[in-house]
C-alpha cells in the first residue's frame, strides 16, 4: 500500500505530503488531515475516498485556491467529484479538482447575488455528451439542495463540460474551441443554404454530431478512405453542397493549423443535402 509522509495540514481534507514517486503531493479526502501533524505517515487508498493532485501547476493552483472556500463546501465537492468518477465510470483527470472547485464555490455567489450566465451551447454540449449532460443535472441538483440556491439552465452545461473535460483529458479550451468553430461552420450553412437550422430537428442533430466527430478526426489525423465515384457522383448532383463543404473544409483546417482530409467533403455534402430537403 502507497504511504506518503504529511509535510502540512491544510485544513480536515486536505494534506500537503512527501510521496516517493511524485515527490511533492496534495492529498484529498475526508477527514484526511483530521488529528494528523507533520512527519505523520498516511497511507494512500481510493478506498478511504482520497484523490491525490501530482501536477505543480494544479497543486499550487488548489492551494491557493482553499482561503477562499468553506471547509465544508470542500468536503461537499470532494463528495461530488467521488459521485462524478462513479457515475462516469472513469477516473478523473486531476486538473478537476481546481476547475470545478473554483466554477462550483462561485457558481454559488453568483446565484446568491442573482447573477446569471447564458450558455449560448447548451443544446450541443446536451446533444454531443448525453451522459455527461445527465451526470451534471444530477450534480446540480445536489448542489441547488444543499447550498438553498437556485442555478439557471445554463450551468448544467457548464459543470458537464467539466466532467467531459475530466473524462476525457481534452482541455475546457479544446472543447471551447470546437464548439466555437462548430457555431462558425452552422452560421456559414445557414447563410449559402439560405436556410435556417431548428436545434430541435433531426437533421441539425447529425449535423452537429457530425462536425464534431469531423473535427475529432481531424485532431487525431484519422482517415475515412478514398472515394472517387461518389465525389463524382455528389459533385455532378448537388453542387451548392458541394462547394459549401469544401468551404466547411477549410474553415476547419484554418481554425485547427491541421490538414482535414478531403473525404470529409463528402459526408459533409451529404448531410447538407438532407437539410436542404427536410
Amino acid at each position: 500500500m502507497e504511504q506518503l509522509i504529511i509535510d502540512k495540514v491544510l485544513n480536515n481534507n486536505v494534506v500537503i505530503g512527501e510521496h516517493e514517486t511524485y515527490k511533492e503531493v496534495v492529498l484529498i479526502g475526508k477527514g484526511i488531515g483530521f488529528n494528523r501533524k507533520q512527519g505523520d505517515k498516511i497511507s494512500i487508498d481510493k478506498a478511504d475516498k482520497t484523490f491525490l493532485l501530482k501536477d505543480e501547476k494544479e497543486k499550487e493552483q488548489y492551494v491557493n485556491l482553499l482561503p477562499y472556500i468553506d471547509k465544508e463546501l470542500l468536503e461537499f465537492i470532494n463528495d461530488i467529484l467521488l459521485f462524478i468518477e462513479e457515475r462516469m465510470g472513469k477516473q478523473l483527470n486531476e486538473h478537476i479538482h481546481v476547475a470545478l472547485t473554483d466554477h462550483i464555490a462561485f457558481a454559488i455567489n453568483r446565484a446568491k447575488k442573482d447573477m446569471h450566465f447564458s450558455n449560448p451551447f447548451l443544446f450541443e454540449i446536451e446533444a454531443l455528451y448525453p451522459k455527461e449532460y445527465q451526470v451534471a443535472v444530477e450534480v446540480i441538483t445536489k448542489v441547488e439542495e444543499r447550498m438553498g440556491v437556485a442555478f439557471p439552465p445554463g450551468e448544467v452545461g457548464f459543470v458537464a463540460l467539466h466532467i467531459h473535460s475530466a473524462v476525457t483529458d481534452k482541455t475546457l479550451r479544446d472543447i471551447n474551441q470546437y464548439h466555437q468553430l462548430i457555431a462558425t461552420m452552422i452560421e456559414l450553412i445557414e447563410e449559402n443554404l439560405k436556410i435556417r437550422l431548428h436545434k430541435q430537428d433531426v437533421n441539425y442533430f447529425r449535423l452537429i454530431q457530425h462536425l464534431h466527430r469531423a473535427i475529432d478526426r481531424a485532431h487525431k489525423g484519422e482517415t475515412l478512405g478514398k472515394e472517387k465515384r461518389l465525389a463524382e457522383m455528389l459533385k455532378k448532383e448537388y453542387p451548392v453542397c458541394y462547394n459549401l463543404a469544401w468551404k466547411l473544409v477549410k474553415v476547419m483546417q484554418q481554425q485547427l493549423h491541421q490538414s482535414v482530409d478531403e473525404s470529409e467533403v463528402l459526408y459533409l455534402t451529404i448531410h447538407l443535402q438532407r437539410l436542404t430537403t427536410s
